[in-house]
C-alpha cells in the first residue's frame, strides 16, 4: 500500500542514510587500500635494503676509486701516526 493518498511513501531519509553509508564504505575502502600500498612499499624497501644495503657505504661515489678501499696516507686515518 502507499501513503495516505495512494502515493509512494517518502523514502528520502532512508536513501540519504544509504548514500552516507556508501560514502563511508568508499572512504574506508580507499583508506585500507592506501594502508596496504604503504605496507607493500615498506616491505619492498626493506627487501631492497637487505639485497644491496652493504655495498652502499663501501662503494661510495664520494671516493675517487671506491673499489680500492681507503687510502692509508699519513694524517688521513684516525689513531696514532707512527
Amino acid at each position: 500500500m502507499g501513503g495516505a493518498f495512494g502515493g509512494k511513501p517518502d523514502t528520502s531519509a532512508a536513501e540519504a542514510q544509504l548514500a552516507a553509508q556508501r560514502e563511508e564504505t568508499k572512504r574506508a575502502r580507499e583508506a585500507a587500500q592506501a594502508e596496504k600500498r604503504d605496507l607493500q612499499e615498506q616491505m619492498a624497501a626493506k627487501q631492497k635494503a637487505r639485497r644491496g644495503g652493504g655495498k652502499r657505504m663501501l662503494l661510495s661515489e664520494s671516493r675517487l676509486t671506491p673499489e680500492t678501499g681507503l687510502d692509508e696516507e699519513e694524517g688521513k686515518t684516525l689513531g696514532t701516526n707512527k
